[in-house]
């Protein structure tokens, strides 16, 4: 499950990505990428799920965003954004999911996809979210 997930999120990262280059809609989306090969090798289900929260819910999750960074999410760039839109989404939509998987998660995403050293302002803006999102989860150390 954890592999399917990891790979959902690979795909997430460039979905949400497509989504702010393109203006493509969740179904659109959807449709695109369950055409790809490893869409069967994902957890289909949180896919689509965090893919239409993440949108769905950009204005509150880049005000987020805004509040934890030190730069306006208009000065992020899209592949950071979009790797911060879903971890975010994901402490904020996905409980089951523990928050210090979340921010390792995308750490290797923003490492993988984004600029060098990316992966710092990434790990400071999820750490703060997941603080404010999650106090009882933090405060318990999980």
């Amino acid at each position: 499950m954890a592999g399917n997930r990891e790979r959902a999120r690979n795909l997430l990262v460039k979905a949400l990505y497509q989504w702010q280059l393109a203006g493509h809609d969740h179904a659109e989306l959807v449709d695109q990428f369950s055409a790809l090969a490893e869409y069967k090798r994902i957890d289909q289900e949180y896919f689509c799920d965090l893919l239409r929260r993440c949108i769905d819910d950009s204005p509150s999750l880049d005000e987020l965003i805004g509040r934890f960074a030190a730069r306006g999410v208009d000065q992020l760039d899209a592949v950071g954004r979009a790797v911060l839109l879903l971890a975010l989404g994901e402490l904020k939509f996905r409980p089951d999911v523990p928050h210090k998987v979340v921010i390792n998660e995308a750490i290797k995403l923003a490492k993988r996809y984004g600029a060098t050293d990316s992966y710092r302002f990434v790990n400071a803006v999820a750490d703060k979210a997941a603080g404010a999102l999650r106090p009882r989860d933090r405060a318990a150390g999980s």
